[in-house]
């Protein structure tokens, strides 16, 4: 699979411009949009116009075109393409550049992979099939095709290497943001990187980075979330869920796309103005499920028993355990498990 670069190391925004910006276009207006807006706004014929028109039924648009009047969209797929993503986009720059591979392993590994080729900070890898994501530890993450969001974003940010860990939380509350005005759903956030609606996981976040001691060459942060999932395997069922179980409707991906960019964004800007959780800890803990529940922390030199108080401005878990101390939990290799159950 070759990488979306040339050999200086520019970023190639593949895919037809032209396309995804009538495509903007047609999706940002309810009536009618004339061939001849289209032609003058965009700067190309009736022709182009005719044959995008047509490309866009192929993938599955309805489209209505009425003489005098123009075109609208009626309906449109589920289809997650770098014209459907970009064409949503509502970002500066998280998610303005879009690198899309209908399969991949890994996000997360491919993403590293054009990172080091020189990707920019914003650019999203999203698929339509990941068949080896991982998730924290090692973990395998569930992606059938068709049905999930599996995305990462490349960052680079002029930060400590120590306080990369803290990006996980940053996309922590912008995924929940996003499921959640999607889907009127109530939210949460379990400690470090899972969402989770009716107390089952709906995402995972993995963050990686490429540093040295004292600076950070690039971070992936990536997210996998169960959307459109009718079934979640029987081992995993007290645990996962998906979005169209907890509400019986399917949601249009690209748009849950744009929508976490957008809240990245909002997050991120106010992270980066003290380059901690500082600005961020009272909406962080405002959606914690861990907050004042009974939880079980495992390390890897053993395990006790507490309640999780919320996060401090470093993104360290508070716990005050059963004997009265107060201990502050990095993520690292430390699992924390509510004592009754996942949460």
């Amino acid at each position: 699979m070759s990488l979306p670069f040339s050999l200086s190391g520019h970023l190639y925004d593949g895919g037809n411009k032209v396309k995804e910006k009538i495509l903007n276009a047609l999706l940002g207006r309810e009536d009618y949009v004339s061939g001849q807006e289209l032609c003058k706004k965009f700067g190309v014929s009736r022709t182009a116009i005719w044959k995008v028109m047509n490309q866009l039924k192929e993938e599955g648009y309805e489209i209505e075109a009425v003489s005098h009047k123009g075109y609208r969209i009626v309906s449109y797929p589920d289809k997650i393409t770098e014209e459907e993503v970009a064409s949503r986009m509502e970002t500066e720059w998280a998610g303005k550049k879009v690198v899309f591979l209908e399969q991949v392993d890994s996000t997360n590994t491919y993403a590293k992979k054009i990172a080091e080729e020189g990707a920019p900070s914003g650019t999203l890898v999203v698929t339509e099939n990941q068949y080896g994501g991982r998730g924290r530890r090692g973990r395998t993450w569930l992606n059938p095709p068709g049905s999930s969001v599996a995305m990462t974003l490349i960052v680079r940010p002029e930060l400590a290497p120590n306080h990369a860990s803290m990006m996980t939380l940053v996309m922590g509350i912008a995924v929940a943001r996003a499921c959640e005005q999607m889907t009127g759903i109530e939210t949460k956030i379990k400690w470090p990187n899972d969402i989770v609606a009716d107390g089952k996981k709906i995402c995972g976040i993995l963050t990686e980075m490429s540093a040295d001691p004292d600076a950070i060459h690039y971070v992936v942060i990536g997210a996998g979330i169960n959307v459109n999932l009718q079934e979640i395997p029987e081992e995993l069922k007290t645990a996962a869920t998906s979005l169209q179980i907890l509400t019986g409707k399917k949601f249009h991906r690209a748009e849950l796309i744009s929508r976490c960019m957008k809240e990245f964004e909002r997050c991120y800007g106010i992270f980066l103005k003290t380059e901690d959780m500082t600005w961020l800890m009272d909406e962080y803990n405002e959606i914690l499920i861990n907050r004042d529940k009974r939880v079980c922390v495992l390390e890897p030199k053993g395990q006790y028993t507490g309640t999780a108080l919320g996060i401090d401005k470093n993104g360290e878990l508070i716990v005050r355990k059963d004997d009265g101390e107060i201990v502050s939990v990095y993520a690292g290799e430390v699992s924390v498990r509510g004592v009754y159950g996942y949460v």
